[in-house]
Order: C-alpha cells, then structure tokens, then sequence
C-alpha cells in the first residue's frame, strides 16, 4: 500500500515522501520516494505524521495502522494539531472496529457524540481524497 502512494505521487507529478521505521522486519524504502527518512522511535515518526498533515486516509491494516490512527485521532480530538479530515477506507473492515467504539466507548461516555464525526468510512477511494480537498479547501489558513 505505501509503495502504491508512493509510486501514485511520483506518476501525479507530486513529492512523494516516506517516513520509514528501524525495523528488524521491515523492508524499507521503496524505489518511489523521493524524499525519506527513516526513524528509529515510533513516537518520533508519529509526531512527523500528524505535523504537516492536511488529512489521514487509512487503509486496513494492523497494529501499526491502529496506533497510527488512534494517535491521529486523540490529537485532533484534544486539539493539540490543526483539525484534519480522517478517512477509513474499506467499510467492511472497518465497520465492527466503529460499532465497538459507538457501543463502548461512546456508550459509557468515554467519547464524546461529536468524536465520531472525526472520521468518515468509505469504500470509493476517490471519496476518500473528496473528501480531504474539501476539507484542505475549507481550511486554507497558514499552519
């Protein structure tokens, strides 16, 4: 999936950036980034992730992939970055993960109603990047 971003940006005519992790499993960079760095602390890449976004569109994945989006989502929930659109992409996936914070988290106030507005489940990738651009749009004040 990042090699497909990757190579999506390079085709696109854009920067294609990859933020890689010291892993003793990990492949590393792929031959389409333009511009890598590699980080030895997850806390580190996290903090790079969420800095310069402009949204987060997220593909099913594993534990990285939760912890990545948990992360994004507290620190736009608690304001500590300027707000930006996050997208699941994959409703069957990501479907039960939801119903468990709507019937757990929000159910026992754990969460506020308007937490789940943070993030939006779609299965068209096109929809996905609508509905960053109109979110980038409607936000174009300087960082």
């Amino acid at each position: 999936a990042m090699e497909a971003a990757n190579k999506g940006a390079c085709e696109a005519g854009g920067m294609s950036v990859g933020l890689g992790i010291e892993l003793p499993f990990e492949q590393g960079m792929n031959e389409w980034v333009d511009l890598g760095i590699n980080f030895r602390y997850f806390f580190a890449r996290k903090t790079m992730f969420v800095k310069y976004a402009q949204g987060f569109i997220v593909l099913p994945g594993g534990f990285g992939t939760l912890d990545e989006l948990f992360e994004a989502m507290t620190l736009v929930q608690t304001q500590k970055v300027t707000s930006f659109p996050i997208v699941l992409i994959g409703t069957e996936f990501w479907a039960p993960l939801w119903e468990w914070v709507r019937g757990s988290l929000l159910a026992n106030g754990m969460i506020a109603g308007k937490d789940l507005d943070l993030v939006h489940l779609v299965d068209d990738p096109a929809e996905a990047v609508r509905l960053v651009q109109a979110d980038t749009a409607s936000h174009r004040s300087p960082r």
